[in-house]
């Protein structure tokens, strides 16, 4: 029986390698891939270098950004934060969003004083910092974006769904501004529910009131200006450069896209790229940044060729970051394998210490 969580992760995983093997064919079953090879032959290789360079700035700025988001609770070098994130995207493009748990177990491995349980918090924050920046870029650009005149009707739908969208990030911000303010009530509350509540194992009880803990902490940059000035202002970074990357490979495609374009197809990659299959969310980012541009009246196979490329483009140097690493010997195979085996969960359960009362 303790093995049978183990196969349920493995067939959820296989389930989700047939879900972007089946959103794969979908995305490429009425293309021309000859014309789909000549588009990619045809872009240009010195737009695409330097959208790669500016990838890999926007992982250094991911780093810092980390570092600050760890201060209340660990300082950490940034040569580990780097290559914990960029191994941490790498594991992301192997084996989808699962991956995520390898950031914090090599940071941990690089750095003990940092742990797993503590990093994987900042991550979550992260995210928050991720999905508010592009949805307030792709809700603040349908302001003065002008959709094709064929499209005009159907992007009224778009638009409304823009304004909704930058209501919930204002309402998921105002509550994590309170929980942060109210934590010690909320810690409090769930410390006497898992009192009553005996039939909640005494080790995952632990687990989410140490994590409830270590998110207040981390959610210190909400209500402290300066830090909260500070890693908005390396998220700005981050998306800015990851913007002009994609620009960069539009216009690579010799594309009379602009700024805003830009940001509107930004925003459907994303989309897209929540879909949790494997391979970067495979198939799902390639449909969502495909349709896009279609939408905005790029030729099907240009634009299959041009959500190729952007995905590459957006993993490819974290892939090859992860790959030095390996290879200059500061993560064994074995132990990538075995971090991003289906067992997180229990990984992080065993490394949280008795709370003391």
């Amino acid at each position: 029986m303790a093995n049978t969580p183990s196969y349920r992760k493995y067939i959820e995983f296989g389930i989700l390698c047939l879900l972007a093997a089946g959103l794969l064919w979908w995305f490429g079953r009425n293309l021309d891939w000859v014309e789909v090879r000549n588009s990619l032959s045809n872009s240009d290789p010195y737009l695409l270098t330097a959208a790669v360079l500016i990838i890999c700035a926007a992982y250094a700025f991911r780093a810092f950004r980390w570092a600050a988001l760890l201060k209340p609770l660990s300082a950490a070098r940034f040569a580990d934060l780097f290559a914990a994130t960029t191994i941490g995207f790498s594991g992301v493009f192997l084996v989808g969003r699962a991956g995520e748990f390898v950031r914090p177990v090599v940071l941990s491995m690089r750095d003990p004083r940092v742990r797993p349980s503590a990093s994987l918090v900042t991550i979550m924050v992260e995210r928050i910092y991720d999905l508010t920046a592009v949805a307030l870029m792709f809700a603040v650009n349908l302001i003065w974006f002008a959709p094709p005149p064929s499209a005009e009707v159907s992007f009224d739908q778009v638009r409304t769904a823009g304004v909704g969208l930058v209501g919930a990030i204002i309402l998921g911000i105002a509550f994590l501004t309170w929980f942060r303010k109210r934590s010690s009530v909320v810690i409090n509350f769930f410390e006497r529910l898992f009192a009553r509540w005996r039939f909640v194992p005494r080790r995952l009880s632990q687990l989410v009131l140490r994590l409830l803990e270590q998110l207040a902490q981390a959610l210190r940059v909400l209500v402290n200006f300066r830090e909260l000035a500070e890693t908005t202002g390396w998220t700005v970074l981050v998306w800015v450069g990851i913007a002009t990357a994609n620009l960069l490979v539009m216009r690579a495609f010799h594309l009379q896209i602009g700024v805003a374009e830009a940001i509107f197809v930004l925003g459907w990659s994303l989309v897209g790229s929540l879909v949790p299959t494997p391979g970067g969310a495979a198939g799902a980012f390639h449909a969502a940044t495909a349709g896009a541009l279609i939408f905005l009246g790029v030729k099907k196979e240009t634009a299959a060729a041009l959500s190729i490329v952007l995905h590459l483009v957006d993993f490819g140097p974290a892939v090859l970051f992860g790959l030095f690493y390996v290879i200059r010997g500061d993560l064994s195979l074995a132990k990538l394998r075995a971090m991003i085996s289906p067992q997180p969960t229990e990984d992080l359960i065993d490394e949280v210490p008795e709370r003391v009362h």
